[in-house]
């Protein structure tokens, strides 16, 4: 166990001896060494939390960082050019800080052997000077009590480092942060703050803890899919021989391989707010499936988070408005362009910026059309559409005057309309987490066809089942795809940071 030290005089900070920087040849060593100093370092400030709250509080402070990982190379290294990750663009000395180790333990793995093949040089593990603020060295389950927090003399922020928002934000992935030549580089997207407060807020809407979040995730509007989800997630547990291991429903109720009941968790009272579910594979390869509700807002929020966890993939399996009076009920939009009018990304992603289609998720999610459908070439266009869709921030849109919406609809050549695909894929772009949509058309309010509770109901019976199949196989045929393959060149400029 990690003790903390006398408690400090005023003036004075207690924190764990400093470890200096150590070259590591090998990634699992270094990944253990980033393990061994987070543990120390957050262990020091939970049991210092505890020592301060038994004395009343002190007169000094306590600190302990986070730990780092840094990269240095003197030459233009030729890489192979068909990779989108594990190379730094030039000379220089590069790093970034590190939290949750454990969590990011492959992850993490991956990129540094990757690093350390392409540039021929050793990492560096050390410490930072960026302190770990003491709510972020608590983990699921555990938090800083209040009560306690009441109870000091002291404010907690004399005694404690807390969240700092001026440290915590996307500035490089959003590519607007400044360098001077010189400065060290990040070597990875997000910080270790950022990826911290993330975490804890992924526990906040999900009611699930991120270790159960898997690298191929699929976003729905609607709780008829999280019912069919669930379903085959229960089915498979119950029969033992799949490839996933456990099915996690929020609450983190948690149901193994082989077995008809959950064997751990508390069932909730009320769900939260996006609440997630997960089949889950050993190598977190399995499927995550998020129900977001109506808005961009909420599609926004849930994936400034889930980004930090890097997945492979995420999908968007929605509702829409069907835009052309050819469709039909339960037919299929493939996006392949958007209309941005969600505006929850403008300040960060300006809508001049163009979301292009990936070629392998497109593929995917048209082979697993065909598969499920049986129809493939000339007959798929039956009931499937490629085409333009427009995500906006009004859901009563049709109460407006038609002819304004409506003109902008038919400039845009938009074959559907709702309110949550353009911002997921804009912020696949953003986060370079590849992306796609495929939505079945659910009313056609132009053409007289709104989504009332007696013309919806045949179709949420009969297409829920077959639209959640097509996505869970297209997720299967991208887990299939090598990670260097799938992380697709489009999603990375020409000054990116190493780690994918």
């Amino acid at each position: 166990m990690v003790q903390a030290p006398p408690a400090p005089m005023a003036g004075e900070v207690g924190q764990p001896p400093h470890v200096p920087f150590e070259d590591f040849t090998d990634p699992v060593a270094a990944v253990d060494r980033l393990q061994e100093l987070y543990l120390r370092n957050t262990g020091f400030l939970r049991n210092a939390f505890d020592q301060t709250v038994a004395s009343g509080g002190g007169e000094g402070r306590y600190r302990a960082c986070y730990p780092m990982v840094r990269l240095t190379t003197t030459t233009f290294t030729q890489i192979d050019s068909r990779l989108s990750y594990g190379h730094v663009p030039g000379p220089g000395v590069y790093a970034t800080t590190i939290s949750r180790p454990e969590l990011f333990r492959d992850y993490l793995i991956d990129q540094f052997g990757l690093l350390m093949r392409n540039h021929g040089v050793a990492v560096e593990v050390g410490e930072s000077d960026v302190p770990i603020p003491l709510h972020f060295a608590f983990f699921e389950g555990a938090h800083v009590d209040g009560s306690a927090v009441e109870a000091m003399a002291r404010p907690l922020r004399d005694i404690f480092d807390v969240p700092d928002l001026a440290i915590t934000d996307d500035a490089i992935a959003n590519g607007t942060a400044e360098y001077k030549p010189g400065d060290v580089m990040p070597l990875a997207p997000f910080t270790a703050p950022r990826i911290d407060y993330s975490l804890h807020r992924l526990q906040h809407y999900t009611a699930t803890d991120p270790r159960h979040f898997q690298n191929f995730v699929l976003f729905t509007n609607y709780q008829f899919y999280v019912d069919e989800f669930a379903i085959r997630a229960r089915e498979l547990m119950a029969r033992g021989d799949s490839a996933y291991s456990a099915f996690a429903e929020p609450g983190n109720v948690l149901t193994l391989s082989g077995e008809s009941a959950p064997s751990s968790g508390t069932p909730l009272a009320r769900l939260p707010q996006m609440p997630a579910y997960h089949l889950i594979r050993p190598d977190s390869s399995g499927i995550t499936l998020v129900n977001i509700g109506v808005g961009p807002s909420n599609a926004k929020t849930i994936t400034d988070h889930i980004a930090v966890l890097r997945p492979h993939a995420w999908l968007m399996l929605g509702h829409c408005a069907g835009l052309r009076n050819s469709q039909k009920l339960g037919d299929y939009v493939l996006a392949h362009g958007y209309v941005r009018e969600d505006h929850v990304l403008d300040a960060d992603l300006p809508p001049w910026v163009p979301i292009p289609p990936l070629a392998e998720v497109q593929v995917a999610l048209e082979e697993a059309v065909e598969e499920v459908t049986g129809l493939e070439g000339w007959e798929l266009k039956r009931i499937m559409r490629t085409g333009t869709v427009a995500t906006i921030d009004n859901r009563n849109w049709e109460l407006r005057d038609h002819r304004e919406p409506v003109q902008r609809f038919s400039q845009s050549r938009a074959v559907a309309l709702d309110m949550e695909s353009a911002t997921i894929a804009a912020n696949g772009f953003r986060f370079r987490v590849p992306y796609g949509t495929l939505l079945c058309v659910s009313d056609k309010p132009l053409h007289g066809e709104l989504k009332l509770p007696g013309m919806a109901s045949t179709f949420y019976r009969t297409q829920v089942n077959q639209h959640l199949e097509i996505g869970i196989r297209a997720m299967e045929a991208l887990r299939a795809m090598p990670p260097e393959r799938l992380h697709s060149r489009k999603l990375r400029s020409f000054m990116e940071t190493a780690f994918q």
